[in-house]
């Protein structure tokens, strides 16, 4: 699923005397990198100049090859999976491999997991949205990202995601993803139609993780994407104040510290976890 982050409101722009709070806007992924790493959001939304981060790593390169692919699949004259196939070799990275001959043997793969996909799930129609940009307003927190496709589905609309890492998703995934949820929230606002089900679709494998949500569900992710703003806004002051210096962007430090493109101005993480190579979540070779 790509994401179209914002800013944070600055703190110049405070609110004069009975005026309500300026919304705070992002992404799924801006809220859930303060979860996950407040000193990594710090460096991703608020640094100027923002720190340079390392070049993508070969499963990000195999990951925007096989969306651009399934997005450009829409726009063929005569659209069948072996030309969906086929795309993956004309949208491919070569970037982050260890050498020419892996990148060659995963474009390989991804064209034929891409072609075995379209063929186990092929769309009953056009997609109603395709990398469609969707947002929505709750108090003060306003969210926008883009979804992968929007299918109706005999008058349901559902929200996909596709997905290209090496562990296919679950169920579980799906009922517990907090992105997923409020894409949905955005689209029930956005048609003014009931949004339940949303997937995950596991490319490599086709398999297809799902869950129905219900408004009680959606509001709750809500609730907690409001929680995790409120913080996020009260560190952007903070930072606003202090820089970098501020306190409020500890590095939550861990396995994942290997994988962040932003380990080189990270001394915990550096501590915390080795490199891994850039091809080292491909798996098996």
């Amino acid at each position: 699923m790509g994401i179209e982050g914002a800013g944070a409101t600055p703190a110049a722009q405070a609110a004069l005397p009975g005026m309500p709070e300026p919304l705070w806007g992002g992404s799924p992924s801006k809220l859930l990198a303060f979860l996950d790493c407040p000193r990594r959001y710090r460096m991703t939304y608020l640094d100027r100049p923002s720190p340079e981060k390392r070049r993508p790593r070969a499963h990000t390169s195999l990951g925007i090859a096989v969306h651009n692919a399934l997005r450009d699949y829409w726009d063929l004259p005569a659209p069948d999976p072996v030309a969906g196939g086929r795309l993956v070799e004309k949208a491919w990275i070569d970037v982050g491999f260890r050498d020419g001959e892996q990148s060659r043997r995963w474009r390989s793969r991804m064209r034929d997991a891409v072609t075995a996909y379209l063929e186990a799930h092929p769309p009953q129609a056009r997609p109603v949205g395709i990398e469609r940009t969707a947002s929505f307003v709750s108090g003060d927190l306003r969210i926008q990202g883009r979804i992968d496709r929007l299918d109706d589905r005999g008058g349901e609309l559902v929200v996909v995601d596709y997905k290209t890492s090496r562990v296919p998703s679950t169920d579980d995934d799906a009922r517990t993803s907090m992105p997923m949820a409020l894409y949905a929230a955005a689209v029930w606002k956005m048609f003014r139609r009931p949004v339940r089900r949303v997937e995950l679709h596991h490319v490599p494998s086709g398999t297809v993780a799902a869950h129905e949500h219900t408004p009680e569900s959606l509001a709750r992710h809500v609730e907690r994407a409001r929680s995790i703003m409120r913080d996020a806004r009260r560190a952007d002051a903070d930072h606003a104040r202090h820089g970098a210096a501020s306190d409020l962007f500890p590095a939550v430090t861990g396995p994942l510290c290997s994988w962040c493109d932003l380990r080189a101005h990270c001394p915990e993480g550096r501590a915390a976890a080795p490199e891994k190579s850039d091809w080292a979540a491909l798996g098996d070779d």
